[in-house]
């Protein structure tokens, strides 16, 4: 009785085993690479938040120092394809002008690069609806996904050199892709 007892606990223990073995496998686990690029993210995330206000106001005195006002938007998209982003936004001087919401139109601008992942006015398409194909925003890919700046208010090659500036200088903390 004893031995059928210890037979029977043997044989649960080695089919326990055995379950765990066929069916632990299947269980998915979150490989490192997956976890390294959420840590990128993540760094990339605190990055742009640690540095957002110092690179408005870098793009802010590249507006003042071309005497033009508008709005300047700063963004950080994780990852390889849009899906959320944070973002900054400044005004420079003035939110619009006499026929112009300067906001919309950079909103617009970076809309674009969200999808393109091109310069605004890039050409590369036909501008959806909603866009307007206007110069003036600029996005970098970096390690850990995208970078933005744009501007609102000169011409589009003013605007496009405010936003360098800004952007320029906040790639200083993203390794970049090659």
């Amino acid at each position: 009785m004893i031995m059928k007892k210890i037979f029977f606990l043997l044989a649960l223990l080695l089919a326990l085993g055995n379950y765990q073995t066929l069916f632990g496998k299947t269980v998915p686990k979150v490989s490192d690479e997956i976890k390294t690029r959420n840590r990128e993210k993540d760094k990339g995330e605190k990055l742009f938040i640690r540095h957002s206000d110092q690179c408005l106001t870098i793009i802010e005195r590249a507006a003042q120092k071309m005497s033009i006002q508008g709005v300047t938007i700063i963004a950080y998209i994780p990852g390889e394809v849009t899906s959320t982003w944070i973002s900054k936004m400044k005004v420079v001087g003035s939110l619009t002008n006499s026929d112009s919401n300067l906001l919309a139109i950079a909103s617009c601008k970076a809309a674009e690069m969200t999808d393109t992942f091109k310069d605004s006015g890039s050409g590369i398409r036909k501008p959806l609806k909603g866009e307007n194909g206007y110069k003036g925003g600029i996005i970098k890919k970096v390690n850990s996904g995208y970078i933005l700046a744009v501007f609102s208010g000169g011409s589009g090659d003013q605007d496009v050199a405010a936003a360098k500036e800004g952007l320029d200088w906040l790639l200083q903390y993203y390794p970049q892709s090659k």
